[in-house]
C-alpha cells in the first residue's frame, strides 16, 4: 500500500503552487498550537509574519482548521479570560506532533520560493488579482460565447507576450 505524502496528494505528485498543502496546514497549525494556545487572528499573523508576509491565510482557512483539530482531538477550542475563542493542544494533538516532527519543524521554517506571488511587488498582485476578478465576473454573466473567449484569451497571451519581451535579455535592468 501506499502513503499520501504529507499534504495527502497522491504519492509522486508533486505540490502545487501553494505554500502549504493541505494536510501540512493542518500540521503547521497544530505544531503553532503547541508552542502556545492562540486565537485564529494570531495564527492568521503568525504565519503572515513567518512567511515574510508572502502566505497570509484567509479565516475561511482557519477557522476551519481548527475545527477539525478538535474534530480529530488535537486541539480543544475554549473561551479565554475575554471570552474569545482560543485553540490549544490535546494530549493526542502532542503525540501526533511528536510523530510528525520532522515534517512539522520544516513546515515552521518553510519561505516561500522565489517565483511565489507573494515575491512580487504589492501593485502587481494587484493587477494580478484585478485581472483574476474581471474575468471571473466577465465570465460569469450570460454572453460569455466561444468569440468572447478567444478574444480574451488573446489579450491574455498578447500580454504575457508584451511582459516576456520586456524583460532584460542580459540580466540586467539597463
Amino acid at each position: 500500500m501506499t502513503r499520501p505524502t504529507a499534504d495527502h496528494s497522491p504519492p509522486g505528485r508533486k505540490r502545487g503552487k501553494r505554500l502549504y498543502g493541505h494536510g501540512e496546514l493542518r500540521l503547521l497549525v497544530l505544531a503553532l498550537i503547541a508552542e502556545h494556545p492562540r486565537h485564529g487572528y494570531e495564527l492568521i499573523k503568525e504565519i503572515e509574519e513567518r512567511t515574510d508576509g508572502a502566505y497570509c491565510p484567509s479565516p475561511g482557512v482557519i477557522y476551519p482548521t481548527l475545527s477539525w483539530l478538535e474534530d480529530m482531538g488535537h486541539a480543544v477550542i475554549e473561551a479565554d479570560e475575554t471570552g474569545r475563542k482560543r485553540s490549544r493542544i490535546t494530549e493526542a494533538g502532542a503525540a501526533h506532533l511528536s510523530a510528525h516532527r520532522a515534517a512539522a519543524d520544516e513546515l515552521l521554517t518553510r519561505k516561500p520560493p522565489r517565483w511565489h506571488r507573494g515575491n512580487a511587488p504589492k501593485e502587481i498582485v494587484a493587477a494580478m488579482d484585478e485581472i483574476k476578478s474581471a474575468l471571473r465576473l466577465r465570465l460569469s454573466v450570460p454572453g460569455a460565447d466561444d468569440t468572447l473567449i478567444a478574444t480574451l484569451s488573446a489579450q491574455l497571451r498578447d500580454t504575457a507576450r508584451d511582459i516576456r519581451e520586456a524583460m532584460p535579455r542580459d540580466g540586467s535592468d539597463d
